[in-house]
């Protein structure tokens, strides 16, 4: 046979697989559309993920073209330069970047996303501060621009995303004095914080636990009607087609499928990430033009997924080229094996296990190395899925009538309930796999402060000024302050730097471990490895004045403040000061808040910006977060979510196309008197059984992974039961969900109509 022949009978096949594809009428299409949306929902996932780091390179740009740090630089007034001063505050957890800008001339630089400086008295806020600001909560912000009026919003290039809350507001009183910063031009930006090897290792397996989940239902959904495919091609092998034209037959109609999934799943991308702008996840949100992957990418996803849906038809073909006439019959398949199940977890294991010096090795080829033996695990819990599932329903016995039809579908096909939930097995698997790492490297990654919040959840330091004392009250006074304690402070000089501190007794109690204490005493305080103030000793103040400490001054033991801070002080009660002066005292004001009044921090930080609007208020916490190690945290819950909505979303696809494949027999079983509800029952056994097959499979793949991660970073292997409980709960939550989704499917196709054939 001549080699143009061999093509055009080869083309012809695949034309024939394609029109199978879309044939047969209402019934055929209806399969194809299915089909096609659940390819398509994985598709617009995959271009959703390559469009991630594109969008965060993107808001990074915007970043560093508005940035006005300038470290060491020193300018002088000109024509072109500009004072800025940073407000950086919070708003009902939130983070708020709000600058003070004063033009020192007709030059003066503009921020991005701003046509002109707002002049003294004027604020340009974003579209999202906006919004707040015309909102009823507007009245609890509004304070923090002293009675600004808005003029105008930022524009996209001058802000990291659409939900960001930002501002610009004139203030005619800036001055360097002030701690203004003066420039010449915006851009240009500090150099971030790198990742070290544990954090590229922990961003590698996030990668793999996101995508896997994908890949592993793409090849469920291009097997969608794989009952009544396989059924077709056996009657064209019995007919007399030989094996070669049978798989290609199979790869024309997978092919096919895939590709309408492909455009579908291109639709979808495009319809989503004009949603995108209106969703802020952790404090992260993008703009529509930022989510855009890159062209390679982009063909990379249209070549695999056709690829994959014609490797995985090819792999299921074995029964219908072997023994078409057991598939035309519906006939019990033979028992699967075992062994090359166990071979890939194992390889994995192999790759993973002799990598112990992950610290010092953050190449690309060890974390490639990483990536491929994640993967052969977590396929792992795949391979085994049905094979545990057949185990399982094969002893099964008895039981209501709902769970007998559940047990006998499954022990006919359990591969084809078991395909749906293999996305969530892995899913969970992973989840748990990267929960332990996390736990386990926590630990470098956050510093314990020290802060005492039970004593004080806020601390306000004051500048020195003629008005302290009455920016003391007015912090004191604020809405849902139930306690403080405030103390005046200086600097002192006795060979050594030390402060003097100037309080009542209940608040010097919170430097010092007091016995007793009574207005006019006067207590130095021993830090540790600190010299200690003599008695009578002669102190210069803030460089000028002098004082002199008391005869009867008593030493007393340091204590942490609030805060966490041990200091070298000498604390004074006022009425030891004799009328003597200090000179200009800054304030520090410590203060315990209303846990039932949820916006007490919002009034403090109001009353702050009344005293002065660059004024910080700090929150005390007892642990603090490396930033980086917070954003790939961030990065892992943002997308543990979108995949398990998504999947979801394929899942129901999947299960009501199984149900619309089944629905003559469901009306016939209707039809001789079995209930409705016995058959929703019987829906939900059979996705019940394979959910805890596969959640306890991925329990042990999700631990085993664990394991060997903690050990790639030498840290101790822990496990952390209760997010283990969690992940198991939140995958079999997505399944019973998706199985009480389709119930109205269901009451649909037992109608009297459902018996009606062609």
């Amino acid at each position: 046979m001549s080699t143009a022949r061999r093509f055009r009978g080869a083309a012809a096949d695949l034309a024939m697989g394609a029109r199978m594809a879309v044939g047969g009428g209402r019934d055929g299409w209806t399969r194809a559309v299915l089909t096609a949306l659940g390819v398509g929902i994985g598709v617009a996932l995959l271009l959703l993920a390559a469009s991630v780091p594109g969008a965060l390179d993107a808001r990074q740009a915007r970043g560093d073209a508005r940035d006005d740090l300038r470290m060491g630089q020193e300018l002088a007034p000109a024509a072109n330069t500009l004072l800025v001063s940073m407000v950086e505050t919070e708003f009902r957890g939130r983070p708020v970047r709000g600058r003070l800008v004063r033009p020192e001339g007709p030059d003066a630089p503009v921020p991005p996303g701003l046509t002109r400086l707002p002049a003294p008295g004027e604020a340009v806020v974003s579209p999202a501060l906006r919004d707040v600001l015309d909102s009823p909560d507007g009245a609890l912000f509004a304070p923090r621009l002293g009675g600004a009026r808005i003029t105008g919003t930022i524009a996209d290039d001058g802000l990291a995303g659409p939900g960001e809350f930002a501002f610009y507001a004139g203030d005619d009183e800036l001055s360097t004095e002030r701690g203004a910063t003066r420039l010449d031009r915006f851009g240009g930006g500090l150099p971030g914080e790198g990742f070290g090897p544990v954090l590229m290792l922990l961003v590698a397996v996030i990668f793999v636990v996101l995508l896997l989940p994908i890949a592993v239902f793409l090849g469920a959904a291009v097997r969608f009607g794989g009952e009544r495919r396989d059924r077709r091609l056996a009657a064209l092998r019995l007919v007399g087609a030989d094996a070669v034209m049978i798989r290609r037959i199979a790869a024309g109609e997978a092919a096919a499928g895939a590709l309408l999934g492909v455009a579908v799943g291109g639709a979808l991308f495009a319809l989503g990430r004009q949603l995108v702008p209106l969703v802020t996840l952790f404090d992260l949100s993008v703009y529509a033009a930022d989510v855009r992957p890159p062209l390679p990418l982009v063909a990379v996803v249209a070549v695999t997924v056709p690829a994959l849906a014609v490797l995985v038809s090819m792999v299921a073909l074995h029964a219908v080229v072997v023994e078409p006439l057991g598939v035309t019959r519906r006939g019990v398949p033979a028992r699967r094996r075992l062994w090359w199940r166990l071979l890939l977890p194992v390889v994995g294991l192999a790759l993973l296990y002799p990598l112990t010096g992950i610290r010092d090795d953050g190449s690309a080829a060890t974390r490639y190395q990483v990536a491929a033996g994640a993967v052969l695990l977590l396929v792992g819990t795949v391979t085994l899925l049905p094979w545990a599932t057949e185990l399982l329903v094969r002893r099964l016995r008895g039981g209501p009538v709902g769970w007998q039809l559940a047990v006998r579908r499954m022990q006919l096909d359990s591969a084809t309930s078991a395909r749906l939930v293999n996305g969530i097995a892995v899913a969970v698997a992973g989840t748990i796999g990267l929960q332990m790492l996390f736990a386990g490297v926590a630990r470098e990654f956050t510093t314990a402060t020290g802060q005492d919040t039970s004593r004080a959840q806020v601390q306000v330091q004051l500048p020195a000024g003629p008005n302290t004392a009455a920016a003391v009250h007015q912090l004191v006074t604020a809405a849902g302050v139930t306690g403080a304690t405030s103390t005046l402070t200086t600097i002192a000089n006795a060979g050594d730097v030390l402060h003097l501190r100037v309080g009542d007794c209940i608040a010097l109690a919170e430097f010092a471990r007091l016995d007793r204490c009574a207005d006019g005493d006067v207590f130095l305080v021993q830090a540790p490895e600190a010299a200690a103030v003599a008695p009578g000793a002669t102190l210069t103040v803030d460089g000028l004045a002098r004082w002199r400490v008391p005869a009867d001054a008593r030493r007393v033991p340091s204590r942490p403040d609030p805060a966490g801070w041990e200091q070298r002080d000498v604390l004074i009660t006022p009425a030891a000061l004799g009328g003597a002066t200090l000179g200009e005292l800054r304030g520090e004001v410590f203060l315990r808040l209303d846990p039932d009044a949820p916006d007490a921090v919002e009034h403090v930080r109001n009353a702050a910006a009344t005293i002065d609007p660059t004024l910080g208020v700090t929150t005390l916490t007892e642990v603090r977060e490396n930033d980086r190690f917070a954003d790939v945290r961030r990065g892992l819950y943002i997308g543990v979510v979108v995949t398990l909505l998504l999947i979801a979303a394929s899942m129901l696809v999947g299960t009501l196309e199984q149900l619309r494949e089944r629905r003559r027999l469901l009306a016939m079983l209707v039809a001789v008197g079995t209930r409705r509800t016995t058959l929703g029952w019987s829906v939900l056994w059979q996705t019940a059984v394979p959910v805890l097959v596969g959640l306890a499979l991925a329990v042990v793949f999700g631990l085993g992974l664990g394991a060997v991660l903690l050990r790639m970073v030498q840290a101790p292997v822990t496990v952390a039961w209760p997010v283990v409980g969690l992940s198991v709960a939140l995958g079999a939550l997505t399944v019973l969900l998706v199985a009480g989704l389709s119930l109205p499917m269901l009451f649909r196709l037992t109608r009297p109509d459902g018996l009606r054939t062609e």
